[in-house]
């Protein structure tokens, strides 16, 4: 019999708190492996229900991967376009919005009074042209050297993952079964014992099949159920982030605010980050009103019809379309863009709440009272 080894559960609190540490360190050192590795292994989950169905087909994997790597090229290559025509316009205007900030700046310091003669003669081309553009340069092209090689990273990733994402399941549900609990192992301790009649070995042989079979079937409905939770918010996020970009660009464009589609597609990405990047994608486009048309009514209003999308989609149908699930303390939420911005800067803000509600479905799953409690505090109920 072998003698268990009690643990003093403040050591053993410590040394996970240790092991998190030392993970957390290893992630943000290893950022540029495991920024793009995530960001494929999300890519995956949001195809799945697309390639579920080619696998249906008898569609070879090959092929499979060869049509999503072509669907993210398209798609990639329409919002870069977007980006750049719409860069190329403020480029041609940016004169304009120049000289009516200089304008509204000018005119508020008159109006409150102020004397001090920066703002009394603001010019944001003056300050402009202080700019030590060798510098800036020197900045812009390691970064777009790294965003291009994170590009192929997530390439080279996703086309691994799709191949050998059901390889990796099946060796973790095979581990998982074959030693499980000590009722299996008793079962095997009752058929092998010598003095039994052959009634009672087949009886014992019939407990024994039938505990494994349910013990696989429950695994595996575990592991289906996961995998449809994570698929589900990742699908959901991004459909319903899409979506309200869509009413904010239509918006806009009634509004006749300029580049509609650049603060559509600031409202899609900024608002995976919950709060701080609503306020950000709410405020941006009701500055460019307010420089545009110069006038606080214009800007009120771009606020307030703002607000009203971004409640309606993130207060409203976000909650009931992803359900209770994975409702998240806001406590959690601050503290995991926190965390994770630390760790993997704008990127990881950006990846924070779907990190973090990845993690939440899957100890939400486990029998472990400890995750439970884990669970339990991350919910918003």
């Amino acid at each position: 019999m072998k003698n268990k080894i009690f643990v003093d559960p403040l050591i053993r609190f410590s040394i996970i708190i240790l092991a998190t540490i030392f993970i957390f360190i290893v992630l943000k050192e290893l950022h540029h492996i495991f920024i793009p590795f995530v960001v494929a292994y999300l890519l995956f989950f949001l195809f799945s229900p697309l390639n579920d169905q080619f696998k249906k087909w008898k569609i070879p994997i090959a092929a499979i991967i060869i049509i999503n790597i072509v669907i993210i090229g398209f798609i990639s290559f329409g919002i870069g376009r977007f980006f750049v025509d719409s860069i190329m316009q403020f480029t041609n205007e940016i004169d304009s919005y120049f000289n009516k900030l200089n304008q509204i700046v000018r005119t508020s310091a008159v109006s409150f009074g102020i004397t001090d003669p920066y703002f009394r003669t603001f010019s944001l081309q003056t300050i402009i042209a202080k700019l030590d553009y060798k510098e800036l340069a020197g900045g812009f092209l390691p970064t777009v050297f790294d965003l291009l090689g994170s590009i192929l990273f997530i390439l080279f990733f996703f086309v691994f993952i799709v191949g050998g994402h059901d390889a990796i399941l099946s060796a973790f549900r095979s581990r998982l079964v074959k030693d499980d609990t000590e009722a299996l192992k008793k079962l095997e301790n009752n058929i092998l014992q010598p003095n039994l009649s052959i009634e009672e070995k087949a009886k014992f042989q019939n407990q024994y099949d039938s505990f494994l079979k349910d013990s696989r079937s429950k695994l595996e409905n575990t592991v289906k159920e996961i995998t449809y939770q994570i698929q589900k918010y990742i699908v959901a996020k991004i459909a319903i982030n899409l979506v309200a970009g869509l009413f904010v660009a239509l918006a806009l464009v009634l509004l006749k605010i300029d580049f509609p589609i650049i603060w559509g597609l600031f409202t899609f990405f900024l608002n995976f980050i919950p709060s701080i990047g609503s306020a950000v994608a709410l405020v941006l486009p009701a500055l460019m009103a307010l420089i545009q048309h110069e006038q606080l009514g214009y800007f009120f209003i771009v606020v307030a019809v703002m607000a009203v999308i971004q409640t309606i989609f993130f207060n409203i149908i976000e909650p009931h379309i992803i359900g209770k699930r994975l409702n998240l303390n806001p406590i959690v939420i601050l503290l995991s863009v926190l965390i994770w911005g630390y760790v993997w800067g704008i990127v990881g803000m950006l990846l924070a709440v779907p990190l973090t509600a990845i993690i939440k479905i899957i100890i939400s799953y486990s029998d472990s009272e400890n995750s439970r409690f884990i669970s339990d505090l991350m919910d918003q109920d």
